[in-house]
């Protein structure tokens, strides 16, 4: 009877000391979520250093209101890539005024997470007007006396269906002008000459719009007196070959036309893009 009561008392002094251990882990899990979820998100801004010698770059990627999952990915992408040294980059998804009950619910909440929306005053479009939407509202949104000036060096615009290498892109742009650039991949494919026609809309940049329409523009206006053509480091994805296209290779700016996930991560795969993740014990990944 003896040894039976001991046991007894043995058993439940394990099961106290197990109970105490599973609060305490709770509260830790709690407390770690709790965390995790208030601290502010930083994907959208990538800093070297707080020196106003810093190439300031805003890249501007033009989508949709539904298109969520989409720029979730991006913020994947972009959010993950390293800080390009001596450069600050925002990146900023853009499309024009919402229509939809849902959309007015789930792209608030984005912006309270994330921040890196801009909605223009305009009706959704493709190639009505939209990019000149975008950087023709540049200039009052930027307006502010107590930033650096100017706030941006470069002002960019892309598609959702880009992927842009940051510190490809930074290493690129550093020896060039900082005034009058127009920077890109030329249009038609087969030219090499950046002041005959215009900048493909896969990509472009500009010191400081539909994608022909803005290169007119610049070109009647005397514009983008210093170009840059960045052929064959922005191209369209390889396959099917065309004379856009080319293979993939490591000094590649920009690649375009992902259009579905297994392209994307066909191109994510070349280029190693999880190669920074740390091994823990907490995932099992082979």
């Amino acid at each position: 009877t003896g040894s039976f009561i001991l046991s007894y008392v043995l058993i439940l002094v394990f099961l106290l000391i197990l109970a105490s251990n599973q609060v305490q882990f709770k509260d830790t899990l709690r407390s770690s979520l709790t965390t995790t979820t208030t601290t502010s998100p930083q994907l959208t801004n990538y800093f070297s250093s707080n020196s106003d010698n810093n190439l300031r770059i805003l890249i501007g990627i033009l989508t949709l209101p539904d298109q969520h999952l989409r720029r979730n990915l991006l913020r994947l992408v972009y959010g993950t890539q390293p800080a390009p040294p001596g450069a600050k980059i925002n990146v900023k998804f853009v499309f024009c005024n919402l229509t939809k009950e849902d959309q007015k619910v789930l792209v608030a909440l984005e912006i309270m997470r994330y921040g890196d929306i801009i909605i223009l005053d305009c009706k959704e479009n493709m190639n009505n007007g939209k990019t000149l939407t975008y950087f023709s509202s540049l200039p009052e949104m930027l307006n502010d006396t107590a930033s650096s000036y100017p706030p941006y060096h470069y002002m960019m615009k892309t598609d959702d269906d880009t992927y842009l290498r940051l510190n490809i892109l930074v290493q690129s742009l550093k020896p060039l002008s900082r005034e009058d650039l127009y920077y890109g991949y030329v249009i038609p494919c087969r030219s090499i000459d950046p002041f005959v026609r215009y900048m493909s809309g896969m990509g472009y940049l500009f010191e400081g719009p539909e994608d022909k329409v803005f290169g007119e523009w610049m070109r009647e206006g005397g514009k983008g007196k210093h170009r840059y053509n960045a052929k064959w480091s922005m191209f369209n994805f390889p396959e099917p070959p065309t004379t856009c296209t080319h293979e993939l290779w490591p000094e590649t700016i920009a690649v375009h036309l992902l259009k579905n996930q297994e392209k994307g991560f066909g191109i994510f795969n070349y280029f190693n893009v999880t190669q920074g993740w740390n091994p823990s014990k907490l995932f099992h990944i082979h």
